[in-house]
């Protein structure tokens, strides 16, 4: 038994390192964006640098046409260096179509050598005709990747204990799984599976603000997980593991009933 652990223990941490070696942000937003509305999203930012201010306000949607609308397109422009940027780099992307209309909203990640900056456009089509509905330009420190860099130094006890939950507790709920799998149950032993590999409520962290979030209704398999939407900032949940700790709590219980049936404590040869 303790042969196969190590090598389902080995197992887990190569397809952990090939999902995180394979988090290509650049080209899972390039398949959801449009070429066309990315073309145009960048047109719109190219007409600001330029201060070519007619065109985006003529075509900015109508709830946005008040008569502040010139200053505020003057001072996104301000933020905007003359010189060329050193890289521009698409960092977010959504759409929403419906009731015969397209929105795309895109964001890009601009280069100075002083500076960076987060541009974000957003544009309707419907009938045929494109509408600006949003249009901001951020200031950055630094840029995103490094911003949402996962680091360990620096970080509060909250967040060193999301994170030690998250690797112990899919530990304990897989130790749990192989005891149940070789364990005789009186009952249907797939409902204690199930139950074992879903942990219950959730505690999340995000790992760059440190904001975090807890869930009373909340299923994870295995207790916990770990997400970073394209060159956003990692969150780290984990799960109370009560099906784990229950089985393992009645465990003895369970085997003391198979031996007094005359079953084998133990099923030889499953795990």
């Amino acid at each position: 038994m303790g042969g196969r652990m190590r090598y389902l223990g080995r197992a887990l941490i190569v397809a952990c390192l090939v999902l995180v070696g394979g988090c290509d942000h650049a080209g899972r937003l390039k398949a959801v964006s449009s070429p066309a509305e990315e073309k145009l999203a960048t047109h719109y930012i190219d007409l600001l640098r330029a201060h070519r201010y007619g065109q985006i306000e003529q075509d900015m949607d109508r709830a946005l046409q008040t008569p502040a609308l010139h200053e505020q397109v003057v001072a996104m422009a301000r933020i905007l260096p003359a010189p060329a940027p050193l890289s521009v780099k698409l960092v977010g992307v959504t759409t929403f179509e419906g009731s015969g209309l397209r929105q795309s909203n895109h964001t890009f990640e601009y280069q100075y050598p002083d500076r960076w900056l987060l541009i974000n456009v957003a544009v309707q089509r419907k009938d045929g005709a494109a509408t600006i509905v949003g249009f901001h330009v951020q200031q950055l420190t630094s840029s995103l990747e490094e911003a949402n860099r996962f680091r360990l130094a620096g970080k509060s006890p909250l967040h060193y204990l999301v994170l030690t939950g998250a690797v112990l507790v899919p530990l304990l709920c897989l130790f749990a799984l192989v005891a149940c799998i070789r364990t005789p149950l009186p009952h249907r032993k797939w409902l204690w599976i199930l139950f074992i590999l879903l942990g219950v409520c959730s505690l999340s962290i995000n790992w760059t603000t440190g904001e975090w979030r807890f869930l009373p209704v909340s299923f994870q398999l295995f207790g916990a997980a770990a997400f970073q939407p394209a060159y956003g900032p990692w969150t780290v949940s984990v799960s109370l593991p009560l099906g784990a700790i229950w089985f393992l709590a009645r465990r003895k219980r369970f085997r003391e009933q198979a031996g007094e049936a005359g079953v084998p404590p133990e099923l030889p040869g499953i795990a």
